[in-house]
């Protein structure tokens, strides 16, 4: 069958993600057919919503094919800098879609999941989901709109949660602002036919009421118990004095994060605290995803990305070995660099 199943139930359009083998990563492919799908319900009038969810039952999308990137050469103008400019696009397609888009983001939903997801109208989470921004892990930056999302978050939360890719459920997820909402995974087959069974007019209001009537109370958000700490903590601006200060603080929480921040790739973690600073001043999504798309340029050249994907999914030995090892070896003045926009961009200059 198609990667990406396109269909119309009644008034609801879906698009259904399915690669469940591989927790449904995005290919190329799916970002031009999930674009056409948009571009094709957009204006239709017999559709009161767009519902994007993923087939199996593991996860909306575990992220993009990042073996494909691995593999692709390695090059500042080649397909991985293609794909990334064209995903970047669906980002905020779907973010600007007049026809209220639900996202279903049921289990894993990381990287490029987040992207297809968290920008949508409106947002669901569930007793299964896992919503993540791993891609320090690997040598990479949270992108896919994470610069306009993070730091719209509560205090520093969305700093926490890009620089150690630790995953949210529900209530934490609704609480830094990447859904809206709570139905448990064993509702989600009642509210499909019940979104399929809206009149075509329905509007926004139609589909949130629609939402409502099935969602249901989380339960508390666990991060907020450390909420006090992190903002503490990551209101520095500067990798090396949030080290620092994590060093210093008492308790588990505090020792994990600095165990999962020292791990990560230290030119990663670098460009993805300085995004987060510059994406709090910008004025759009897609001037957040230019900044990306820049930082994308400089990691395509460099070690890092695929050491990080070598050691998670190639050798899968776990042990990167990152360039430079040390954050005080990577030069502020290329983090800057690196995230300067060029006339090579993913939406023209206006």
């Amino acid at each position: 069958m198609a990667d990406l199943i396109v269909e119309q139930v009644g008034a609801l359009a879906r698009l259904r993600l399915n690669r469940p083998e591989a927790l449904n990563a995005l290919t190329h492919a799916m970002v031009h057919d999930m674009t056409a799908a948009l571009d094709r319900f957009q204006d239709d009038p017999g559709v009161a919503a767009i519902v994007i969810s993923g087939e199996g039952t593991r996860g909306l999308c575990a992220g993009g094919d990042i073996r494909s990137l691995y593999e692709a050469p390695r090059i500042a103008d080649g397909p991985s800098m293609i794909f990334w400019r064209d995903e970047y696009r669906l980002n905020a397609r779907i973010a600007r879609l007049a026809k209220p888009c639900v996202a279903l983001m049921d289990g894993f939903v990381m990287g490029g999941g987040i992207g297809i997801s968290a920008h949508a109208a409106l947002r669901v989470a569930t007793d299964r989901s896992k919503i993540a921004l791993p891609e320090c892990a690997i040598g990479f930056v949270p992108d896919v709109g994470a610069t306009w999302l993070l730091p719209r978050a509560p205090g520093q939360l969305g700093l926490w949660m890009g620089m150690t890719g630790r995953s949210l459920g529900a209530a934490d997820a609704i609480l830094l602002g990447f859904a809206d909402l709570h139905v448990p995974a064993a509702g989600l087959d009642a509210l499909v036919p019940a979104l399929a069974a809206l009149p075509p007019d329905a509007g926004l209001a139609g589909v949130r009421a629609c939402l409502a009537a099935h969602a249901t109370d989380p339960g508390p958000a666990p991060l907020a118990d450390h909420r006090a700490m992190i903002d503490r903590v990551f209101a520095a601006d500067r990798l090396e004095d949030i080290l620092a200060a994590l060093a210093d603080e008492p308790g588990e929480f505090a020792a994990r994060t600095l165990a999962d921040l020292r791990a990560k790739s230290p030119t990663a973690l670098k460009l993805a605290l300085r995004l987060a600073r510059k994406g709090r001043l910008v004025a759009s999504l897609e001037a957040a995803l230019e900044l990306e798309y820049a930082a994308c340029r400089a990691l395509v050249v460099g070690p890092d990305f695929y050491e990080g994907i070598r050691a998670a999914i190639i050798d899968k030995d776990r042990a990167p070995k990152w360039m430079p090892a040390r954050p005080e070896d990577v030069p502020d003045d290329w983090v800057e660099n690196a995230l300067q926009v060029t006339a090579d961009r993913v939406f023209p200059a206006v």
